[in-house]
C-alpha cells in the first residue's frame, strides 16, 4: 500500500543527517508520495508533512511532489475533501521546502501549462510563489522578474475578452488572473517604495527595473487590445481596474511621468541580433502608446499629471504614439489611435499650431 511505502521511506530518512540523503531516497519519496496522491490518500500524506519530525525530509524532498499534487488538485471537484487536503499540502510545501528548489519547481509547472489550464494554474500557484519569493528576501529581484515574465508570457497567447458578455463570462479566467498577478506583485512594489523612501539615493535598481518591465508587458498585453471604455452593467470593469493598478505601480515607483515624457529609459538588453533589437523597440513603442492612451483619453493617473504643458506640446509628444496605433489593423488598437488623436486635437484652439510643426514627419504622415 502506498502509505506504508511512504512511511517506510520516512522512517529510514528520519535517522539520517540532511547531508546523507541520496538520490535514491529522493526518487523513492517522490514515487511513494505520488502514489499516495493518485490513490486518494492525500489526508495521510498531509499528516506526514505536518509531522514536526519530518521537517528536514520535507525541506529537501517535498518540492518533488508539486507535479502530481497540481494534477490531483485539478482532478478533484471544489467541494471534495481530498482537494482541500491537497491545497493544504501545497501551502505547507511553500512554507517548509527549500525556497530555491521550490521556486524552480513552481516556475516549471507554470511553464508547462497551456491552453485552458493556464489561468487556473497561474492563480493556483501565485500564493505559494509569492511566499517563496518573499523568503528569498534581498536576493529576489532576478527571481521576481523571471516569475512575472514567465506568467505574462504564458498569458499572452490567450484571447482578450472584448465585449461585455465575454468579460462577464471570462471563460478562460484571464480577467481574474490579470488582477491576481497585480496583487502578487504588490509586496515587491512596497519593497521598492520603502527603500526609495529610506534613501534619496536608491541604488538597488534591479527590482524596480523588473517591475517596470512587468508594467510595460501589461500595457502591451492585455491593455493594448482590451476594451477600456466604461460599459453599462459592468460595475467592476476588470481591465479598467487592471489599468488603474498598473498606473499606480508606475506612479509609486516614480516611473510614470518619466515614461510618458522621456520614453522608456530602462536599460534595454544589448542584443547582438538586430532582429531582437527591432522586436524590443516595437514592444516598447506599443506599450508607451497604450500608456499615453490611458492617460490622455481614459484619464488614468491624470491626478498625478503636471498641468504646465501646452496643448501643442502634448500633441507633438503624442504624434509618435498615434502613428504607432494607427499603423495597426486590429480595430481595438486602431480605435485607440483615433481616440488619442481626437483627444489631443480637441485641446487645441483653431489656428494655434505653429507652422514649424509641419517640419515634423508625423504631422505630414498621420493626417494622410
Amino acid at each position: 500500500m502506498a502509505v506504508d511505502e511512504l512511511q517506510a521511506i520516512i522512517q529510514r530518512c528520519q535517522i539520517l543527517e540532511e547531508a546523507d540523503f541520496k538520490g535514491e531516497d529522493f526518487n523513492l519519496f517522490q514515487v511513494a508520495g505520488q502514489k499516495c496522491l493518485e490513490d486518494g490518500y492525500a489526508a495521510q500524506l498531509l499528516e506526514v508533512i505536518q509531522n514536526e519530525k519530518n521537517k528536514v525530509i520535507i525541506k529537501n524532498m517535498g518540492w518533488n511532489l508539486l507535479s502530481p499534487l497540481i494534477r490531483c488538485i485539478f482532478m478533484y471537484k471544489q467541494e471534495d475533501d481530498k482537494r482541500e487536503h491537497c491545497l493544504k499540502i501545497l501551502d505547507l510545501l511553500a512554507q517548509l521546502c527549500n525556497p530555491k528548489e521550490l521556486f524552480l519547481g513552481l516556475l516549471e509547472q507554470i511553464e508547462q501549462t497551456s491552453g485552458e489550464q493556464v489561468c487556473q494554474t497561474v492563480m493556483l500557484l501565485l500564493q505559494p510563489l509569492q511566499t517563496v519569493l518573499l523568503k528569498l528576501q534581498n536576493k529576489n529581484a532576478y527571481s521576481v522578474g523571471l516569475s512575472l515574465a514567465m506568467i505574462m508570457n504564458q498569458l499572452s497567447p490567450l484571447p482578450v475578452p472584448y465585449t461585455k458578455q465575454q468579460m462577464q463570462e471570462d471563460k478562460l479566467g484571464l480577467c481574474q488572473c490579470c488582477n491576481a498577478v497585480v496583487d502578487f506583485a504588490k509586496p515587491f512594489v512596497n519593497e521598492v517604495v520603502k527603500n526609495m523612501e529610506k534613501s534619496s539615493e536608491y541604488n538597488d535598481m534591479e527590482l524596480k527595473e523588473e517591475l517596470v518591465k512587468f508594467c510595460m508587458k501589461s500595457l502591451k498585453y492585455p491593455l493594448l487590445t482590451a476594451q477600456l471604455e466604461q460599459l453599462e452593467g459592468i460595475e467592476h470593469h476588470p481591465f479598467r481596474h487592471f489599468a488603474t493598478e498598473i498606473i499606480d505601480i508606475l506612479w509609486a515607483i516614480r516611473e510614470l511621468i518619466p515614461l510618458v515624457f522621456l520614453h522608456c529609459k530602462g536599460k534595454s538588453p544589448h542584443w547582438e541580433n538586430q532582429e531582437f533589437v527591432d522586436i524590443e523597440q516595437k514592444n516598447s513603442a506599443d506599450s508607451l502608446a497604450c500608456l499615453s492612451y490611458l492617460m490622455f483619453v481614459q484619464h488614468f493617473g491624470v491626478d498625478c499629471f503636471p498641468l504646465v504643458f501646452s496643448p501643442s506640446y502634448l500633441l507633438q509628444r503624442n504624434m509618435t504614439h498615434i502613428e504607432v496605433l494607427l499603423k495597426r489593423t486590429e480595430e481595438s488598437i486602431l480605435s485607440k489611435g483615433l481616440d488619442l488623436f481626437e483627444s489631443c486635437l480637441l485641446r487645441m484652439e483653431d489656428n494655434s499650431l505653429l507652422h514649424q510643426y509641419l517640419e515634423f514627419r508625423e504631422f505630414i504622415n498621420i493626417p494622410q
